[in-house]
């Protein structure tokens, strides 16, 4: 197995996802090669200076990168030498089995859609984000930034994705689907909400346990929790924002460091005809290590096969 590894994207590039790619190599099968796609010139004195010389990594070159302000949509064809570009050709080539950047979170997305391709019947790829469950294990919310405007559709399709993810990657066998709203009540919510439990809750797609409040993301109600992207960023970025208060506050606890970033690495688009994972670009050389290992993990369970099977 091949994971591609973009080693311009981030705010500590090249020099933490390098150094990533050294750590995850102790924590990988001997069988697995990581792919490092990026300025050969900035890539190889680093592993000098750490005196790897492993078969398990190779260099692919891409001088150019597509950086935080580049736009997205532009980013992909302007810069076909870049990182990012070089790793969605070598995916759509198959020369990897997966790719994985801390960089354009926007390009990453435009890169999957039009490089890779969506998976036929998928309305909307989306990205999904791990919630720690309060007494151990976690459950995921999806979608938390792709699609700020969803329909209802697009909202049972969340859930159909975030059901597969969840059996295939999290090892659960049956899991209870959640809509996010401001009530447990079937009549509650805005038009999205109420259209979207109409849609869901006769379904045989999924397990779907009804509405779940903002006060129960945490405490496991639901495996998965599904909302549109807007609502899901911002849970998203209030959880990190409370983490970094916690620790500002000098507060030491098992459950509250279970929300650092570096435990979770990144995210899989899901959707898409191949395996992307997005990292957090402040990410430093553990997270990236825990986004190869996630790579890893997402490429051997068959994960994007068994999207295709359920959307045929």
């Amino acid at each position: 197995m091949k994971l591609g590894l973009d080693i311009s994207g981030g705010d500590f590039a090249p020099r933490a996802n390098v150094l990533g790619a050294i750590l995850a190599l102790d924590h990988l099968p001997d069988d697995v090669e990581i792919v490092l796609i990026g300025r050969e010139e900035e890539i190889t004195p680093i592993l000098k200076e750490k005196g790897v010389d492993s078969n398990r990594l190779s260099i692919v070159n891409a001088p150019d990168i597509i950086t935080m302000e580049d736009h997205p949509t532009r980013a992909i064809p302007q810069k076909p030498n870049s990182s990012i570009s070089v790793g969605f050709e070598l995916l759509a080539q198959k020369e990897i089995d997966s790719f994985a950047s801390t960089g354009n979170t926007g390009a990453m997305l435009v890169g999957s859609i039009y490089k890779v391709n969506s998976i036929p019947g998928v309305i909307r790829p989306c990205i999904t984000s791990v919630l720690p469950v309060f007494g151990g294990g976690d459950s995921i919310i999806l979608d938390v930034g792709a699609n700020a405007d969803c329909k209802p559709d697009v909202l049972y399709q969340f859930a159909s994705l975030g059901s597969i993810y969840a059996k295939s990657v999290m090892n659960i066998k049956n899991p209870r689907i959640g809509l996010l709203n401001i009530g447990e009540e079937e009549g509650k919510g805005n038009l999205l909400t109420q259209s979207a439990y109409k849609l869901m809750k006769n379904s045989e797609d999924f397990n779907f346990i009804g509405n779940i409040e903002g006060r129960d993301l945490f405490t496991g109600k639901a495996d998965v929790v599904v909302c549109d992207g807007y609502t899901g960023n911002i849970v998203l970025k209030q959880a990190e924002g409370m983490y970094s208060i916690t620790r500002k506050l000098g507060m030491k606890d098992k459950y509250l460091e279970r929300f650092n970033y570096e435990n979770y690495g990144g995210t899989p688009i899901l959707g898409v005809n191949s395996d992307v994972i997005i990292g957090h670009g402040i990410s430093n050389d553990v997270a990236v290590k825990g986004m190869l290992c996630l790579a890893h993990n997402v490429a051997s369970s068959g994960l994007t096969k068994k999207i295709k099977e359920a959307f045929k």
